[in-house]
């Protein structure tokens, strides 16, 4: 007898909440959404109220439950999240303590200066695969203990990213975080399972406070009736972009996805192999699964489809987001200018959390669609320079895979396969954050034996973009670059 119950994804980005229902053929039965408030308390630095976070996932929650029947119609929950965003709450109250800190703030960028400065990044390097940034957790955890509200609440306080914040809420006190999430921390040995008590200590973060590690595809807890009506088990805890790597079934060595939403972040499968030497990209744990980790090569691109909003919303010069790709089409070249998208410094593989915003080139013969074009430009551009790292890392790429709501222009689409020269790959289906976590969700129930048997059942089709590279155009355009780059340090 088929099994006709769904799987539901409560999907945690940075702009938005969402709630999505997927069949075990991968057909979507039902979304839904609410917009995230922003907060930008003083340049450099991004907020966001962790309550409302949960009042958000819960609203939405609520409703794919109604769509699909009640909770009996649920077979399982998976959850992915913003990885490096940390919440700090009270274990007693179950309250937060403080905004949650978001992966873009650069408040702890010079406690980063200072461990790097003190010769600690090869060794935090080597035994995370990660770079001293202030991206990471471990520093941003830090901070909030210099906040007298935090630190007040002494052996009852509780750190998390949104993920564990979520399941602490939805179980009613399960402190857990999966593999993927806690190796984005700067406090876990990418071979570990547990918190490193050196690394702990070197950034000042008490074990204590943290929560359990476990898998991607475990039986994590089940939901107090109260929120959905009954007790749904939560199979599947993970990071965004490995879920999305996993939703695009990248799920052999060497294959490698690039999603493009708020950032834009490529990996790479690299299979049980750790990265040893990932040079300026990070090495990072793609999946854990049965006692079982895979590792990913990712570069990371603070800025991409939040360039756009900034754009639209700040800067007033689009209607939309979708009106960029139609700008683009409109101008035959980028007019000369060209844009450095550092809004919140620059990543890989730059990583130059000081640097700001550049818009270069401008003249009175620029229009709003030479602007707009260069900020497109831009994201490939930096794919560029991440393919010649991954390439020097040993991970070339053979093909890409895009997802993630930029990734539906396809100005932009074309534009990377031009760049690159490289075949690029679009699902149907765009959303594949949330398709990833049901895809483990299920797994971790037990409906698909492994992620093989998921990605066979539960993948739309995809769409091509060939390489048309015009190589005096591309080696233009990549010297204008590489000028603002160096123009900028």
């Amino acid at each position: 007898m088929t099994d006709d119950r769904l799987l539901l994804v409560l999907d945690e980005g940075t702009s938005s909440t969402r709630a999505v229902l997927y069949g075990l053929d991968g057909e979507v039965h039902g979304s839904s959404s609410r917009p995230l408030t922003q907060h930008y308390p003083a340049p450099g630095l991004v907020e966001h109220d962790a309550d409302e976070i949960w009042a958000a996932t819960l609203a939405c929650g609520r409703e794919m439950v109604a769509t699909a029947g009640g909770p009996e119609r649920i077979a399982a929950i998976g959850i992915t999240n913003q990885r490096e965003t940390v919440v700090a709450w009270d274990r007693r109250t179950g309250q937060p303590l403080h905004r949650a800190i978001v992966w873009q703030d650069r408040r702890t960028a010079d406690r980063c200066d200072e461990l790097r400065a003190a010769g600690h990044e090869a060794e935090v390097q080597r035994r995370t695969g990660l770079r001293l940034d202030p991206y990471f957790s471990g520093t941003k955890m830090a901070w909030l203990l210099q906040q007298e509200e935090v630190r007040s609440v002494g052996d009852a306080l509780a750190f998390g990213t949104v993920e564990s914040w979520l399941t602490w809420k939805l179980t009613g006190g399960a402190h857990v975080t999966d593999a993927t999430n806690a190796s984005r921390t700067l406090l876990m040995p990418l071979d570990g399972r547990a918190w490193d008590a050196g690394l702990a200590n070197l950034l000042g973060v008490p074990s204590s406070a943290l929560p359990a590690i476990v898998g991607n595809a475990d039986p994590i807890g089940k939901t107090d009736p109260e929120w959905f009506g009954g007790r749904i088990p939560i199979t599947a805890l993970v990071g965004d972009q490995q879920s999305a790597t996993i939703g695009q079934a990248c799920l052999s060595e060497g294959q490698t996805k690039l999603t493009l939403g708020t950032g834009a972040f490529v990996l790479t499968n690299l299979g049980p192999r750790k990265p040893e030497n990932p040079g300026r990209l990070l090495g990072t744990v793609l999946s854990d699964i049965g006692g079982l980790r895979h590792y990913a090569l990712e570069g990371s691109i603070f800025v991409a489809g939040s360039l756009i909003k900034w754009l639209r919303d700040d800067l007033k010069m689009l209607l939309s987001a979708g009106e960029s790709e139609q700008l683009a089409r409109s101008a035959a070249d980028n007019g000369g200018v060209f844009l450095l998208p550092a809004l919140s410094g620059l990543g890989a593989p730059y990583w130059r959390p000081h640097a700001t915003a550049v818009i270069a080139g401008l003249s009175f013969s620029t229009g709003r669609a030479h602007v707009i074009r260069a900020a497109l430009e831009a994201v490939s551009h930096q794919n560029v320079d991440l393919a010649a790292a991954f390439a020097g890392a040993g991970a070339p790429w053979a093909e890409l895979r895009i997802d993630g709501g930029m990734s539906a222009n396809d100005w932009l689409a074309q534009d990377l396969a031009d760049m690159l020269g490289l075949t690029v790959r679009r699902p149907a289906d765009v959303e594949t954050t949330a398709r990833g976590a049901a895809m483990l969700a299920a797994v971790g129930a037990g409906l698909h034996p492994d992620l093989a048997a998921a990605a066979s059942a539960m993948l739309p089709p995809t769409q091509s973009f060939e390489p048309r590279t015009n190589e005096a155009a591309r080696t233009h355009r990549l010297e204008g670059w590489n000028r603002l780059l160096a123009g900028t340090e």
